[in-house]
Protein backbone atom coordinates (compact mmCIF):
# COMPACT_ATOMS: atom_id res chain seq x y z
CA UNK A 1 0.00 0.00 0.00
CA UNK A 2 1.54 3.56 -1.03
CA UNK A 3 1.99 6.13 1.65
CA UNK A 4 -1.21 8.06 0.45
CA UNK A 5 -3.51 5.07 0.35
CA UNK A 6 -4.26 4.21 3.69
CA UNK A 7 -8.47 4.04 4.33
CA UNK A 8 -7.66 4.29 7.91
CA UNK A 9 -5.80 7.56 7.99
CA UNK A 10 -8.34 8.95 5.67
CA UNK A 11 -11.19 9.34 8.42
CA UNK A 12 -9.88 12.19 9.19
CA UNK A 13 -6.91 15.12 8.49
CA UNK A 14 -5.50 14.68 11.58
CA UNK A 15 -5.00 10.86 11.27
CA UNK A 16 -4.05 11.28 8.05
CA UNK A 17 -1.33 13.89 8.42
CA UNK A 18 -0.56 11.52 11.66
CA UNK A 19 -0.25 8.72 9.53
CA UNK A 20 2.00 10.59 7.00
CA UNK A 21 4.60 12.01 9.35
CA UNK A 22 5.51 8.82 11.14
CA UNK A 23 5.94 7.00 7.55
CA UNK A 24 8.83 10.11 7.27
CA UNK A 25 10.16 9.62 10.36
CA UNK A 26 10.56 6.01 9.85
CA UNK A 27 12.04 6.73 6.24
CA UNK A 28 14.42 9.74 7.64
CA UNK A 29 16.02 8.42 10.46
CA UNK A 30 19.49 10.57 9.46
CA UNK A 31 17.95 13.80 9.01
CA UNK A 32 16.29 13.31 12.36
CA UNK A 33 19.57 12.67 14.42
CA UNK A 34 20.92 15.55 11.83
CA UNK A 35 18.38 18.08 13.45
CA UNK A 36 18.48 16.84 17.30
CA UNK A 37 22.43 17.31 16.81
CA UNK A 38 22.28 20.79 15.30
CA UNK A 39 19.66 21.62 17.99
CA UNK A 40 22.86 21.84 20.35
CA UNK A 41 23.79 25.00 18.65
CA UNK A 42 21.27 26.11 16.45
CA UNK A 43 17.65 26.90 18.42
CA UNK A 44 15.77 24.20 16.58
CA UNK A 45 18.37 23.24 14.76
CA UNK A 46 17.82 25.59 11.93
CA UNK A 47 18.99 29.22 10.97
CA UNK A 48 16.20 29.40 8.07
CA UNK A 49 12.59 29.71 9.60
CA UNK A 50 10.71 28.85 6.50
CA UNK A 51 12.62 25.56 6.10
CA UNK A 52 11.46 24.13 9.66
CA UNK A 53 8.22 21.96 9.11
CA UNK A 54 6.86 19.08 11.28
CA UNK A 55 8.30 16.43 12.34
CA UNK A 56 11.62 18.01 11.28
CA UNK A 57 12.89 18.86 8.22
CA UNK A 58 15.42 16.74 5.56
CA UNK A 59 18.93 17.45 5.58
CA UNK A 60 19.88 18.16 1.84
CA UNK A 61 23.21 16.53 0.88
CA UNK A 62 23.35 16.92 -3.20
CA UNK A 63 22.10 18.63 -6.02
CA UNK A 64 22.33 18.23 -9.58
CA UNK A 65 20.14 19.86 -12.36
CA UNK A 66 16.58 19.14 -10.88
CA UNK A 67 17.26 16.75 -8.77
CA UNK A 68 18.07 16.76 -4.72
CA UNK A 69 19.45 13.98 -2.57
CA UNK A 70 18.94 14.01 1.62
CA UNK A 71 20.88 12.75 4.06
CA UNK A 72 19.30 8.82 4.30
CA UNK A 73 19.97 8.91 0.33
CA UNK A 74 16.49 9.45 -0.88
CA UNK A 75 16.48 11.19 -4.03
CA UNK A 76 13.47 14.30 -5.14
CA UNK A 77 12.82 16.59 -8.02
CA UNK A 78 13.48 19.61 -6.86
CA UNK A 79 10.17 21.98 -7.05
CA UNK A 80 10.53 24.14 -4.21
CA UNK A 81 13.74 25.83 -6.46
CA UNK A 82 15.34 27.80 -3.43
CA UNK A 83 11.91 30.26 -3.37
CA UNK A 84 12.58 31.58 -6.74
CA UNK A 85 16.69 31.93 -6.27
CA UNK A 86 17.51 28.19 -7.82
CA UNK A 87 16.20 29.24 -11.50
CA UNK A 88 19.39 27.36 -12.86
CA UNK A 89 19.70 24.39 -11.08
CA UNK A 90 21.86 22.96 -9.62
CA UNK A 91 25.28 23.45 -10.59
CA UNK A 92 24.99 25.16 -14.21
CA UNK A 93 28.08 24.54 -15.97
CA UNK A 94 27.86 28.19 -17.51
CA UNK A 95 27.36 29.74 -13.76
CA UNK A 96 29.86 27.01 -12.40
CA UNK A 97 32.89 27.94 -14.98
CA UNK A 98 32.00 31.87 -14.08
CA UNK A 99 32.73 31.05 -10.24
CA UNK A 100 35.44 29.06 -11.15
CA UNK A 101 37.23 32.13 -12.73
CA UNK A 102 36.28 34.10 -10.51
CA UNK A 103 38.26 31.93 -7.75
CA UNK A 104 40.98 31.55 -9.33
CA UNK A 105 41.68 35.15 -9.24
CA UNK A 106 41.23 36.05 -5.95
CA UNK A 107 38.04 37.09 -3.60
CA UNK A 108 37.55 39.39 -0.86
CA UNK A 109 39.86 41.90 -2.50
CA UNK A 110 38.84 44.93 -0.95
CA UNK A 111 38.23 46.91 -4.50
CA UNK A 112 35.88 47.63 -7.60
CA UNK A 113 35.86 44.92 -10.09
CA UNK A 114 34.91 44.82 -14.10
CA UNK A 115 31.97 42.22 -13.02
CA UNK A 116 30.11 44.45 -10.60
CA UNK A 117 29.56 46.99 -13.45
CA UNK A 118 28.59 44.47 -16.34
CA UNK A 119 26.04 42.91 -14.11
CA UNK A 120 24.53 46.32 -13.10
CA UNK A 121 24.54 47.43 -16.86
CA UNK A 122 22.26 43.55 -17.64
CA UNK A 123 20.04 44.33 -14.81
CA UNK A 124 19.91 48.46 -16.26
CA UNK A 125 19.21 47.24 -19.35
CA UNK A 126 16.71 44.21 -18.77
CA UNK A 127 14.15 46.17 -16.24
CA UNK A 128 12.59 49.21 -17.67
CA UNK A 129 12.03 50.99 -14.31
CA UNK A 130 15.57 50.66 -13.41
CA UNK A 131 17.68 53.46 -14.74
CA UNK A 132 20.65 52.59 -12.15
CA UNK A 133 21.17 50.69 -9.69
CA UNK A 134 22.76 49.22 -6.08
CA UNK A 135 24.00 45.96 -4.84
CA UNK A 136 23.01 44.72 -1.55
CA UNK A 137 23.45 40.92 -0.04
CA UNK A 138 19.79 39.94 -0.03
CA UNK A 139 16.50 40.85 -0.78
CA UNK A 140 15.90 41.89 2.47
CA UNK A 141 19.00 44.19 2.75
CA UNK A 142 17.52 45.49 -0.82
CA UNK A 143 14.24 46.24 0.39
CA UNK A 144 15.22 47.92 3.45
CA UNK A 145 17.76 50.57 1.70
CA UNK A 146 14.81 51.34 -0.85
CA UNK A 147 12.66 52.35 1.65
CA UNK A 148 15.18 53.96 3.46
CA UNK A 149 16.25 56.18 -0.03
CA UNK A 150 12.23 56.96 -0.34
CA UNK A 151 12.36 58.25 3.44
CA UNK A 152 15.29 60.09 2.53
CA UNK A 153 14.67 61.03 -0.45
CA UNK A 154 10.76 62.41 0.49
CA UNK A 155 11.48 63.31 3.97
CA UNK A 156 8.31 61.66 5.22
CA UNK A 157 7.88 58.60 7.67
CA UNK A 158 4.85 56.83 6.53
CA UNK A 159 5.31 53.35 4.98
CA UNK A 160 2.58 51.63 3.54
CA UNK A 161 2.47 47.84 2.82
CA UNK A 162 0.01 45.16 2.28
CA UNK A 163 -1.52 42.41 4.34
CA UNK A 164 -0.05 39.26 3.00
CA UNK A 165 3.18 40.95 1.73
CA UNK A 166 6.68 39.50 2.43
CA UNK A 167 9.91 41.76 1.88
CA UNK A 168 12.43 40.05 3.78
CA UNK A 169 12.81 39.21 7.14
CA UNK A 170 12.29 42.19 9.21
CA UNK A 171 9.25 43.05 6.22
CA UNK A 172 7.00 40.42 7.63
CA UNK A 173 3.08 40.56 7.25
CA UNK A 174 1.37 37.95 7.14
CA UNK A 175 -1.71 37.36 9.19
CA UNK A 176 -0.20 37.72 12.82
CA UNK A 177 3.10 39.79 11.55
CA UNK A 178 6.44 39.69 13.27
CA UNK A 179 7.85 41.27 16.26
CA UNK A 180 11.06 42.00 14.77
CA UNK A 181 9.83 43.82 12.08
CA UNK A 182 12.32 47.16 11.01
CA UNK A 183 10.47 49.89 13.03
CA UNK A 184 9.13 52.14 10.09
CA UNK A 185 5.26 53.25 11.08
CA UNK A 186 3.73 51.20 8.56
CA UNK A 187 0.07 51.80 7.64
CA UNK A 188 -1.66 48.08 6.00
CA UNK A 189 -3.38 47.78 2.81
CA UNK A 190 -5.26 45.14 1.17
CA UNK A 191 -4.06 43.63 -1.54
CA UNK A 192 -5.83 44.07 -4.82
CA UNK A 193 -8.61 46.52 -2.84
CA UNK A 194 -8.45 49.23 -4.99
CA UNK A 195 -11.61 51.17 -3.11
CA UNK A 196 -9.64 50.89 0.12
CA UNK A 197 -5.87 50.78 -0.72
CA UNK A 198 -7.10 54.39 -2.88
CA UNK A 199 -8.84 56.08 -0.07
CA UNK A 200 -5.82 54.52 2.62
CA UNK A 201 -3.12 56.51 0.67
CA UNK A 202 -4.91 59.79 0.43
CA UNK A 203 -5.92 59.43 4.20
CA UNK A 204 -1.97 59.54 4.66
CA UNK A 205 -1.36 63.10 2.65
CA UNK A 206 2.00 64.20 3.30
CA UNK A 207 3.03 62.00 5.86
CA UNK A 208 3.17 59.11 3.29
CA UNK A 209 6.55 58.37 1.64
CA UNK A 210 6.34 55.15 0.00
CA UNK A 211 3.75 52.41 -0.87
CA UNK A 212 5.84 48.93 -1.24
CA UNK A 213 3.90 46.39 -3.15
CA UNK A 214 4.67 42.91 -4.96
CA UNK A 215 3.56 42.76 -8.03
CA UNK A 216 2.54 39.17 -7.18
CA UNK A 217 2.75 38.44 -3.94
CA UNK A 218 4.87 35.38 -3.95
CA UNK A 219 5.16 34.06 0.04
CA UNK A 220 1.31 35.03 0.22
CA UNK A 221 0.42 32.89 -2.12
CA UNK A 222 0.87 33.55 -5.48
CA UNK A 223 -1.67 35.66 -6.11
CA UNK A 224 -1.47 38.34 -8.79
CA UNK A 225 -1.79 42.00 -8.56
CA UNK A 226 -4.63 43.13 -10.81
CA UNK A 227 -3.87 45.47 -13.56
CA UNK A 228 -6.79 47.88 -12.35
CA UNK A 229 -4.71 47.79 -8.75
CA UNK A 230 -1.37 48.16 -9.53
CA UNK A 231 -2.43 50.91 -11.93
CA UNK A 232 -4.22 52.99 -9.09
CA UNK A 233 -1.18 52.74 -6.90
CA UNK A 234 0.64 54.15 -9.41
CA UNK A 235 -1.92 56.71 -10.00
CA UNK A 236 -2.32 57.53 -6.17
CA UNK A 237 1.09 57.51 -5.34
CA UNK A 238 2.51 60.13 -8.19
CA UNK A 239 -0.39 62.76 -7.18
CA UNK A 240 0.52 62.67 -3.22
CA UNK A 241 4.37 62.88 -3.93
CA UNK A 242 4.89 59.57 -2.64
CA UNK A 243 6.94 56.75 -4.21
CA UNK A 244 5.82 53.45 -5.38
CA UNK A 245 8.35 50.39 -4.96
CA UNK A 246 7.78 47.04 -6.80
CA UNK A 247 9.47 44.38 -4.91
CA UNK A 248 9.92 41.90 -7.62
CA UNK A 249 12.96 39.67 -6.34
CA UNK A 250 10.74 36.80 -7.10
CA UNK A 251 8.65 38.06 -9.36
CA UNK A 252 11.29 39.34 -11.59
CA UNK A 253 11.90 35.90 -13.18
CA UNK A 254 8.07 35.94 -14.91
CA UNK A 255 9.16 37.58 -17.63
CA UNK A 256 12.08 39.41 -20.01
CA UNK A 257 12.18 42.98 -17.36
CA UNK A 258 9.84 41.71 -14.75
CA UNK A 259 6.30 41.97 -13.99
CA UNK A 260 6.71 45.52 -14.60
CA UNK A 261 8.11 45.04 -17.57
CA UNK A 262 4.89 42.83 -18.91
CA UNK A 263 2.17 45.10 -16.88
CA UNK A 264 3.81 48.79 -18.52
CA UNK A 265 3.44 49.91 -14.84
CA UNK A 266 6.83 51.76 -13.93
CA UNK A 267 7.42 51.84 -10.35
CA UNK A 268 10.28 54.78 -8.77
CA UNK A 269 12.10 52.03 -7.23
CA UNK A 270 12.52 48.35 -7.65
CA UNK A 271 13.96 45.38 -5.70
CA UNK A 272 15.57 42.84 -6.77
CA UNK A 273 17.27 39.45 -5.46
CA UNK A 274 16.71 35.22 -5.45
CA UNK A 275 18.20 34.33 -8.76
CA UNK A 276 19.32 37.49 -10.26
CA UNK A 277 22.51 36.70 -8.18
CA UNK A 278 23.40 33.31 -10.45
CA UNK A 279 22.60 31.42 -7.52
CA UNK A 280 24.65 33.20 -4.79
CA UNK A 281 23.82 35.44 -2.00
CA UNK A 282 22.21 38.38 -4.01
CA UNK A 283 20.04 41.66 -3.27
CA UNK A 284 19.70 45.17 -5.27
CA UNK A 285 17.80 48.28 -5.65
CA UNK A 286 17.39 50.33 -8.34
CA UNK A 287 15.17 52.88 -10.22
CA UNK A 288 15.01 56.66 -11.22
CA UNK A 289 18.59 57.96 -11.72
CA UNK A 290 17.34 61.24 -9.83
CA UNK A 291 17.36 58.89 -6.56
CA UNK A 292 19.75 56.30 -7.20
CA UNK A 293 22.19 58.95 -7.62
CA UNK A 294 22.22 60.33 -4.44
CA UNK A 295 24.34 57.10 -3.35
CA UNK A 296 27.19 58.77 -5.88
CA UNK A 297 30.15 59.29 -3.31
CA UNK A 298 31.29 61.97 -5.52
CA UNK A 299 28.20 64.23 -4.76
CA UNK A 300 28.65 66.52 -1.48
CA UNK A 301 25.39 65.41 -0.64
CA UNK A 302 26.11 61.88 -1.14
CA UNK A 303 23.87 59.14 1.07
CA UNK A 304 26.06 56.58 2.47
CA UNK A 305 25.86 52.88 1.85
CA UNK A 306 28.27 50.60 2.69
CA UNK A 307 28.37 46.27 2.81
CA UNK A 308 31.58 44.36 2.77
CA UNK A 309 30.39 41.65 -0.28
CA UNK A 310 28.01 43.67 -2.16
CA UNK A 311 29.82 43.65 -4.83
CA UNK A 312 31.81 40.20 -3.75
CA UNK A 313 33.18 38.63 -7.25
CA UNK A 314 31.54 35.55 -6.48
CA UNK A 315 28.20 37.27 -7.02
CA UNK A 316 28.75 39.31 -9.64
CA UNK A 317 30.34 36.65 -12.48
CA UNK A 318 27.59 34.25 -11.80
CA UNK A 319 24.91 36.77 -12.11
CA UNK A 320 26.45 38.37 -15.12
CA UNK A 321 26.72 34.78 -16.80
CA UNK A 322 23.24 33.61 -15.81
CA UNK A 323 21.58 37.05 -17.05
CA UNK A 324 23.60 37.34 -20.13
CA UNK A 325 24.40 33.84 -21.41
CA UNK A 326 21.32 31.58 -19.78
CA UNK A 327 18.36 33.72 -18.93
CA UNK A 328 17.79 35.62 -22.29
CA UNK A 329 14.40 37.62 -22.78
CA UNK A 330 13.57 35.31 -25.52
CA UNK A 331 14.25 32.06 -22.82
CA UNK A 332 12.38 33.77 -19.43
CA UNK A 333 9.20 34.07 -22.56
CA UNK A 334 8.98 29.95 -23.24
CA UNK A 335 9.97 29.24 -20.09
CA UNK A 336 7.28 31.37 -18.03
CA UNK A 337 4.83 29.49 -20.96
CA UNK A 338 5.48 26.24 -20.03
CA UNK A 339 4.86 26.89 -16.35
CA UNK A 340 1.67 28.47 -17.94
CA UNK A 341 0.62 25.39 -19.45
CA UNK A 342 1.85 23.50 -15.92
CA UNK A 343 -0.84 25.44 -13.69
CA UNK A 344 -3.47 24.94 -15.98
CA UNK A 345 -2.96 21.23 -16.33
CA UNK A 346 -2.91 20.78 -12.42
CA UNK A 347 -6.26 22.91 -12.09
CA UNK A 348 -7.04 20.63 -14.66
CA UNK A 349 -6.72 17.64 -12.63
CA UNK A 350 -8.37 18.97 -9.87
CA UNK A 351 -11.68 19.93 -11.85
CA UNK A 352 -11.43 16.05 -13.21
CA UNK A 353 -10.88 14.82 -9.72
CA UNK A 354 -13.87 17.26 -7.86
CA UNK A 355 -11.10 17.91 -5.68
CA UNK A 356 -11.59 21.26 -3.81
CA UNK A 357 -7.94 22.86 -4.92
CA UNK A 358 -6.82 25.36 -7.20
CA UNK A 359 -3.15 26.41 -8.30
CA UNK A 360 -2.97 30.25 -8.48
CA UNK A 361 0.02 32.05 -10.41
CA UNK A 362 2.01 32.82 -13.26
CA UNK A 363 4.69 31.51 -14.98
CA UNK A 364 7.31 29.60 -12.79
CA UNK A 365 5.79 30.26 -9.43
CA UNK A 366 2.51 28.37 -8.34
CA UNK A 367 1.08 28.01 -4.97
CA UNK A 368 -1.44 25.02 -4.49
CA UNK A 369 -5.11 26.82 -2.03
CA UNK A 370 -7.22 24.31 -0.72
CA UNK A 371 -10.79 26.26 -1.63
CA UNK A 372 -12.64 27.17 -5.05
CA UNK A 373 -13.58 30.66 -6.26
CA UNK A 374 -11.07 33.74 -6.60
CA UNK A 375 -8.27 34.45 -4.53
CA UNK A 376 -7.38 38.37 -4.60
CA UNK A 377 -6.03 38.85 -1.13
CA UNK A 378 -4.72 36.33 1.68
CA UNK A 379 -7.78 36.62 3.45
CA UNK A 380 -9.57 34.51 0.36
CA UNK A 381 -6.06 32.14 0.73
CA UNK A 382 -6.81 32.27 4.13
CA UNK A 383 -10.53 31.00 3.83
CA UNK A 384 -9.35 27.89 2.42
CA UNK A 385 -8.73 24.38 4.16
CA UNK A 386 -5.09 25.13 5.04
CA UNK A 387 -4.90 22.06 7.45
CA UNK A 388 -4.36 20.11 4.37
CA UNK A 389 -0.93 21.73 3.46
CA UNK A 390 1.06 19.23 5.87
CA UNK A 391 -0.30 16.32 4.64
CA UNK A 392 0.23 17.32 0.65
CA UNK A 393 3.84 18.07 1.57
CA UNK A 394 4.52 14.72 3.15
CA UNK A 395 2.55 13.01 0.51
CA UNK A 396 4.83 14.49 -2.14
CA UNK A 397 7.75 13.80 -0.02
CA UNK A 398 6.97 10.25 -0.20
CA UNK A 399 6.48 10.20 -4.04
CA UNK A 400 9.67 12.14 -4.77
CA UNK A 401 8.92 15.99 -5.17
CA UNK A 402 9.88 18.44 -2.93
CA UNK A 403 8.10 21.51 -2.82
CA UNK A 404 7.81 23.92 -0.28
CA UNK A 405 6.20 23.17 3.09
CA UNK A 406 3.82 26.36 2.28
CA UNK A 407 2.75 24.83 -1.12
CA UNK A 408 4.62 26.59 -3.42
CA UNK A 409 5.96 25.26 -6.22
CA UNK A 410 8.50 27.08 -8.21
CA UNK A 411 9.96 25.63 -11.56
CA UNK A 412 14.05 25.87 -12.63
CA UNK A 413 15.57 25.79 -16.25
CA UNK A 414 16.91 22.22 -15.19
CA UNK A 415 13.08 20.39 -15.51
CA UNK A 416 12.21 18.72 -18.42
CA UNK A 417 8.85 17.62 -19.77
CA UNK A 418 9.44 14.34 -17.63
CA UNK A 419 9.63 16.68 -14.39
CA UNK A 420 6.54 18.15 -15.21
CA UNK A 421 4.47 14.94 -15.92
CA UNK A 422 5.67 13.45 -12.32
CA UNK A 423 4.57 16.19 -10.83
CA UNK A 424 1.35 16.08 -12.09
CA UNK A 425 1.37 12.31 -11.32
CA UNK A 426 1.94 12.46 -7.96
CA UNK A 427 -0.57 15.02 -7.54
CA UNK A 428 -3.10 12.99 -9.27
CA UNK A 429 -2.05 10.45 -6.64
CA UNK A 430 -2.84 12.79 -3.87
CA UNK A 431 -6.52 13.72 -4.62
CA UNK A 432 -7.29 9.77 -5.75
CA UNK A 433 -6.31 8.93 -2.34
CA UNK A 434 -7.14 11.59 -0.33
CA UNK A 435 -10.37 12.15 -2.62
CA UNK A 436 -12.60 11.89 0.63
CA UNK A 437 -10.77 14.57 2.34
CA UNK A 438 -10.50 17.06 -0.24
CA UNK A 439 -14.40 17.92 -0.93
CA UNK A 440 -15.86 18.00 -4.16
Amino acid sequence: MSPTSSAAANIDVASAIAEAQAQFTAANPKSQAQMEQAAAFLPGGNTRTVLFYPPFPLTITKGQGCHLWDLDGHQYIDFLGEYTAGLYGHSNPIIRAAIDAALDDGIVMGGQNQAEAGLASAIVGRFPGIERVRFTNSGTEANLMAVSAARAWTERPGVMVMSGGYHGGVFYFAPGGSPLNAPFPYVMGSYNDVDRCRALIREQGTDLACVIVEPMQGGGGCIQGTPDFLAMLREETKSSGALLIFDEVMTSRLGPGGLQGLTGIMPDLTSLGKYVGGGMSFGAFGGRSDIIDRFDPRRDDAWPHAGTFNNNVLTMNAGLAGLSQIYTPEVAESFNARGDSLRQALNALADKHGAEMQFTGRGSMMTVHFRRGEIRNVDDAMAGRNELRPLLHMDLVAQGIYPAARGMFTLSLAHGEDSFAALETAMEEFMVSRGSLLGG
